[in-house]
Parts: structure tokens; sequence; C-alpha cells
């Protein structure tokens, strides 16, 4: 049985829209001298395949394979008021070896 039964919406991304923005951390970036593979931050509603068509199409770059993970927000307080950050989605994308993409 499987674990996540993908929800069709009739709500259509564009590629700007799937990508809100790349992760620039240090293991990230280890992650892209090794592993040819980027992470991003996208949309909640965005699928596997909608975030290789926007890499793709943004980057000109041919996408291997895709991973999502979907983060939960962390806690944070203010004085007395307590709150939590957003939850959000990651997307790790693994690239072609005679593909790069140039973040800087």
């Amino acid at each position: 049985m499987p674990r996540h039964i993908p929800q069709a919406t009739s709500i259509i991304l564009q590629p700007h829209q799937v990508i809100l923005k790349p992760l620039v951390t240090e293991k990230g970036m280890h992650r892209s001298t090794r592993n040819n593979a980027y992470a991003f931050e996208i949309n909640r509603l965005a699928t596997k395949q909608d975030v290789k068509r926007a890499v793709e199409e943004l980057f000109e770059v041919r996408v291997l394979k895709v991973h999502t993970q979907n983060r939960k927000g962390k806690p944070r307080r203010t004085k007395m008021q307590l709150g939590h950050t957003k939850d959000w989605k990651k997307a790790i994308v693994t690239l072609d070896d005679e593909h790069r993409i140039e973040l800087f």
C-alpha cells in the first residue's frame, strides 16, 4: 500500500512559481561540488515532475533525479509570545554530469 497518494489539483504552476529560492548552505555547496546536486525551496503544491520541468526550463540543464522533503517549521519565541515558522518544502535536484548551475 503506498505511503502517499498524491492529490490531483487543478492548479498549474509556472516554473518561476515552483522554485522559490536556492538553498545556499555549507552542506549544499559540498553536495553541488561532489554529487552535482542542488537544493531549492519549492512551492508546497509542487510535485517532483513540476520541479524537474522548472529546473530544466529556468537553468537550461538536464535533470537526472529529484528528491523532495516536507520540512516542519521551528518553534520561535519573542518575550511572552510563542509561535513557529512556516512549514516548507525542499527539493534536492541531481543534474547530468556535463551540466552545472552557477548560483553566484
